[in-house]
This record gives C-alpha cells, structure tokens and sequence, in this order.
C-alpha cells in the first residue's frame, strides 16, 4: 500500500503568493504510523484532544486551499491527510468508549451505560461528541476530493508515488537503483506549457494591428476553479461543530486559526504596516494625500510555467493602487505605482501616461500647486505642459516620454515616465488617464452604429493630474512604503477623433 502523505510548501516570494496555510503541515510531518498507534489508557484527555481539534482546523484550512488550487500534488496531500487524521481521530474516540455513535446521538447524562465513558465529564463528553460528529462530516470530502483529483490531472502530470518511506526504481544496468521518495511538496508538471520568456512586451499601438515577438503566439489560458458548494456546505458544518469544541477545554483561546495567520502573512508581504499610518498620521490629515506600499512589478505577474486559478483575487485586487479621488465627470484615476528594476514607474492601460521628475530631497509637505519649491523650468513644463488632442499624437507622446527620444520641451534635461527609486527623495508626476470604450480598447474596425454611439458620447471620462510622491521606508524585499499627495486638477483632457479611431 502507498500512503499519500505530505505537505505542500511553497516557496515563500512575492513572484507567487505564498501559502501560508501549508506553514501548519509540518504537524504532520511525523510518521503516520506513530499517530495512528495505540495511546495509553492513562493519557490526558484534553492534551490529546485538543491536538486532534488543532489538526482538524488546519486540515480544514489546507482543504479549502487545496479545493481551489490547480495543483495536484496539493490535492493529494490533502486527500492522504484526511484518511489518516479519520482514522486517529476514530482510535481516540474508540478508547473512550466503544460505542462513539449511540453515545453521542442519544444525549443522555448519563454514561454508565457506554464502556469507559463514564471516567468523562460533561464537557469532555461535549468535546468528544463534536469531534465525533466533526469527523463524520470530514469523511464526506473523501469522495469529492478524489473527483477533484481526477479533475486536476486533467491540468498538470499525477505521477505514481513510491512507498513512505521510498522505494527503488527498476534498473537494466545498475545493480542498485537510487531510492525514490514522495515529492508532493514539489509543484506538478503542468501540461503542455512551455512558455517563452520574451520580457514585457511595449505598450500596444490602439488602431493598428501589434507585431509579437513570437508570431501566432498565444500565451495558455488559466483555468477557472470554483470551489464545489458541498464541499464548502461540509467544512462550514465541521467548523461550526469544532468551535463548539474548543469553548468547552480549560484553556481559552490556545487553539489557532490558520486562516487568520494566512491573512496576517499577507499583508505583511504586500500591505503597509499597520503601524505606518499612525507615524505620518499629522501628513494624512492633509487633503489629498495617501500612504501606500509600491511593489516590485513581479509581484503582479504570474510566475512562466505555472498553474494560477484565474479566479482567485490576484495582489491588485486583494491590494488596490489608491484612488487620486473622482473627476468632475466621473471617473476615478488611481495611482498605478510599481517598481520596475531600481525604476518607479507607473503601469497603465490604453492611451494612459505619465512623466516624472526627482525633486531630490524636498519635504513633500513643502508642496503645494504653483511648485515654488521647484526649478523654474521643471515648474513651467510641468504646469503648462498640454496633452494632445488626437489618439495618435497622444500614443506618440506616451512613446516620447518612454523613451525619451524626440522630445522639444526647450529643456536641459530627459522628462521620462520612470525615475531610479532613491529613499527619501520626491517625485514629481504629471499623470493622464482616459476610460477609452472596449471598442477602441480592442483595436478592431467600427460599424457605423458604433462610430454614431462614439459620436453621441458629449465627454471623455479622464483625468489629469499633478501629483508628489515620497518614499519613507525600504524592505529588504525592495518594496517601498511611500507618500502621496495630489498637488493640483487640471481639465480633463479630451480625444477629438475618437469616432474615427476603429477605421483601418
């Protein structure tokens, strides 16, 4: 017999979100025929008990990972752990007392009448009947995880295991063969997918048709996995049981939530400290201004060559760039701040762009919308810098500021749209922001009925901006904790020739 039994640990980096969940599965590092032996008839019941609730909370948690994963080799771990925790949890039940069902399903006070369950007390007996009834949910997942298994192999390679403790793989020509041993902490080989690694391709040119760097070339398609709504009924019914458990033990509050640990792990990893807010509390009373954590530009990316459940709320989601505030018709521009390299750079969509500029040290409450505290020819192009109004000329421009090249601003200097992050230095962005139709957004020719839709449209919803901002803080993560502030609200820009933008 093969046993199915190890944790799934994943590395711990900002490329992929780690799994914090499976910190907890080294409780199940040790033998599995060490926990399923026979116990003294003296142990203390509370000790051993609430080490089996603490196992099935984390089991718990380890399968709602696991339900929504694509990896396989989770799912194994998962199923593996389940029969063995079932199976200590049913062999401590069964040395309290011989008859674990009629005991709990009578609810009498009584217990003379069950072998052994009279050495109980009431709350003992409570303890013992949730992890009775608990344990009797559990084993309704057995069945939907092996169905989920088979679904998995659909996505990435299943491979036979060895044995536990390992095995030897037949040789032809080696005498002795090397041993083999599990690898469910190992990620499974996804099916065909050889991704390339091409780097970040430029921004696309909206009206034409953009070049590759691999012609025909289209990246796979990540699948969508819900969680199955009886496996989500069983395990809220399984918690609800355990933690009318854990009310009952001596000792309050010992037991932990993993789930709540998972979150606390990530923000660590991806939000500010709590603690940051309150250290610039006399800057936020400012109007206008924000606290917020710039990642490195991977930690929005998916790893090449992996399995993601496109459905789970990816870092941008669960850590949403700040919201600069609405504009006057409505839209809501937000502060797509990211680190590129040693760059601060600001990632945006469509015809969206920007330009910076490093102040150097200036105290970023010194700012304010005439930029007195600026150079004068900074101060000038930056206030009276005007954006195109055609949809050519503005991807020209966005080009301009990208590169560099081809720019008249009657400067001594490059104006970029990134900066070399520098701690404790201000930056000052001109930041522009359109909410284009999907139509346009597509690149494809219009109808004329969708030509006549654009031309009805009376305002663009956009933005334009004047913005500082200032890193505070450096992780050795490379992330920073910056500041900032919206300095002043031009007019929103507009796009004249939005109507004839899809001709081709």
């Amino acid at each position: 017999m093969k046993y199915i039994f190890f944790s799934l640990l994943l590395p711990f980096s900002f490329v992929s979100v780690p799994s914090k969940l499976q910190i907890l599965d080294s409780k199940f590092a040790s033998s599995p025929n060490q926990s399923l032996a026979a116990e003294p008839t003296n142990e203390s019941f509370y000790t051993t008990a609430s080490h089996l609730v603490q196992q099935q909370i984390d089991l718990m948690a380890r399968i709602e990972q696991a339900i929504v994963t694509p990896d396989a080799n989770q799912m194994r771990s998962v199923l593996g752990q389940l029969t063995l925790h079932t199976k200590s949890v049913d062999s401590f039940l069964n040395r309290q007392s011989k008859s674990p069902k009629s005991l709990c399903i009578s609810r009498v006070d009584s217990t003379q009448n069950f072998p052994l369950a009279e050495q109980l007390t009431r709350s003992q007996i409570k303890i013992y009947c949730s992890l009775y009834t608990s344990n009797q949910e559990l084993l309704k997942l057995s069945p939907i995880l092996d169905r989920l298994l088979s679904r998995r192999g659909e996505l990435a390679l299943v491979r036979s295991l060895p044995l536990v403790s390992g095995e030897r793989q037949s040789d032809p020509v080696l005498a002795i063969a090397p041993i083999e041993r599990p690898q469910l902490d190992k990620l499974a080989t996804p099916f065909a997918i050889q991704e390339p690694n091409v780097g970040s391709p430029p921004p696309p040119i909206i009206g034409r048709p953009a070049k590759t760097a691999i012609a025909d070339y289209v990246s796979p398609r990540q699948p969508a996995i819900a969680a199955p709504k009886e496996a989500l009924t069983t395990l809220a019914s399984a918690k609800k049981l355990l933690t009318a458990a854990q009310v009952e033990f001596p000792l309050q509050n010992q037991f932990t939530n993993p789930q709540e640990t998972s979150a606390v792990l990530d923000r660590f990893t991806y939000d500010i400290d709590p603690q940051e807010p309150q250290t610039y509390a006399n800057f936020l009373k400012l109007p206008h201004t924000g606290i917020f954590r710039v990642l490195p530009d991977l930690a929005y990316q998916r790893p090449l060559n992996t399995l993601q459940n496109r459905l789970a709320p990816s870092v941008s989601e669960r850590y949403p760039f700040p919201s600069l505030g609405d504009t006057p018709g409505g839209f809501t521009p937000s502060l797509a701040l990211q680190l590129v390299g040693d760059r601060f750079g600001l990632g945006y969509q469509g015809v969206d762009y920007s330009f910076m500029v490093d102040l150097g040290d200036v105290p970023l409450n010194k700012l304010e919308p005439k930029l007195k505290a600026v150079a004068q020819p900074t101060r000038e192009f930056f206030l009276n810098y005007q954006p195109p109004k055609q949809l050519n000329e503005l991807q020209v421009e966005r080009r301009r500021f990208l590169t560099g090249k081809d720019q008249n601003w009657n400067l001594n200097q490059v104006i970029l749209a990134d900066a070399k992050a520098e701690l404790n230095h201000t930056y000052l962005v001109r930041s522009l922001q359109f909410q284009l139709p999907n139509m346009i957004l597509n690149g494809r020719s219009l109808s004329p009925q969708e030509r006549q839709s654009l031309r009805q449209i009376q305002q663009l919803r956009s933005s334009d901006l004047l913005i500082a901002f200032r890193p505070v803080r450096r992780r050795s993560d490379g992330s920073y904790t910056i500041l900032w502030r919206v300095l002043l609200q031009f007019p929103e820009p507009q796009i004249k020739d939005l109507e004839t933008a899809g001709n081709s």
